[in-house]
């Protein structure tokens, strides 16, 4: 894979922080040093690597001095902030939230789907939103055959994708209903618990959330069609791990699903589930703690002739987040970019 490298995570507390770390050890990325950072109130704690202990410390202008390569993982407002500071520190970003995801110089980046617009990298690379990363996986080898012309997701997101608080409400919340407990919502506007919610982040002026938005712009940019017709609904759902979408695609031309099938199952990335009659067909606790995309009930659209419809589970804070983390940075390294 080449030289071993320098390696700073900011963010190395959190959910994906913490998946990271673990995705780093299992893949056997080549780490010559590490530091893990956080914020002033999670500097002091200890985290384990590789079989050694390290204090996590905060994370300063100075914490990116002699770093290769730095991952980051907070809120867009940090990322916005840091991210300038490590790159001219001289490090690669690999950045995981929604600031630099559609900034034109910033390549968006699936490995399997686009690796290689990461030539053109100027230190700064963005990893996707939790969902696009198994719809494109999805679309791109199919699109690659048939053209799409028309995407409609619907999402169904898991309350880790919120974080640490969301995941104890939903058990706080599930206690509560269980034993006829009042509990009152902090994370989320409604209950959790027992119930669906078709508001993940703010809503915008025309009804759609900027997460609805996101999967709009961002599909685009890393399939490079600029006006490819999406359209989105995410709804947060009472899982802890894993994010399921169901997806109708309209094409260039009809689709045997037969075909489809079967391109979908050589794709890198991506694992056919889909043999309703045995029960087989993708959910989020099967996807969870899998590396790979799971698609399945792949069938005709029967509201469009030229569509094919799928149902997609996806572990959130693997795909999702931390693998392609990882596999942006081996692409890195295979590629000489860093």
């Amino acid at each position: 894979m080449g030289r071993s490298l320098n390696v700073a995570i900011v963010g190395a507390t959190g959910m994906v922080g913490r998946e990271l770390l673990r995705v780093l050890e299992q893949r056997r990325f080549p780490i010559a040093g590490l530091r893990l950072l956080a914020s002033a109130r999670s500097a002091g704690s200890l985290m384990r690597f590789d079989g050694r202990e390290y204090t996590v410390e905060e994370t300063t202008p100075e914490s990116f001095a002699g770093a290769d390569l730095v991952f980051i993982s907070v809120s867009s407002q940090v990322s916005r902030e840091l991210v300038p500071i490590a790159a001219r520190a001289g490090a690669v970003v690999i950045d995981d939230s929604k600031a630099w995801r559609l900034e034109p110089d910033v390549p968006l980046v699936v490995p399997e789907v686009n690796g290689e617009t990461l030539s053109g990298h100027r230190g700064i690379v963005a990893t996707p939103n939790c969902e696009v990363a198994p719809l494109v996986l999805c679309l791109w080898p199919l699109h690659r055959r048939n053209p799409v012309r028309r995407v409609v997701v619907d999402t169904y997101q898991s309350v880790s994708g919120t974080g640490w608080a969301a995941v104890e409400e939903l058990k706080e919340q599930t206690r509560a209903a269980l034993e006829g407990r009042e509990y009152r919502p902090q994370v989320y506007p409604h209950p959790i618990a027992f119930n669906v919610i078709p508001h993940v982040e703010p809503f915008g002026e025309d009804g759609y959330t900027r997460e609805e938005a996101a999967i709009v712009h961002e599909t685009r940019k890393i399939m490079g069609e600029p006006e490819l017709a999406i359209s989105a609904t995410c709804v947060r759902v009472p899982v802890l791990v894993g994010h399921s979408l169901a997806v109708h695609v309209e094409f260039e031309r009809p689709f045997d699903p037969h075909e489809a099938r079967e391109l979908l199952s050589q794709a890198p990335g991506v694992k056919v589930v889909d043999d309703p009659a045995a029960a087989l067909y993708p959910t989020p606790l099967q996807a969870a703690g899998d590396d790979l995309c799971l698609v399945g009930r792949i069938r005709r659209d029967s509201s469009c002739e030229r569509g094919l419809a799928l149902w997609i589970a996806c572990d959130n804070l693997r795909k999702g987040a931390a693998v392609n983390l990882v596999q942006i940075a081996e692409e890195l390294l295979a590629r000489n970019l860093i």
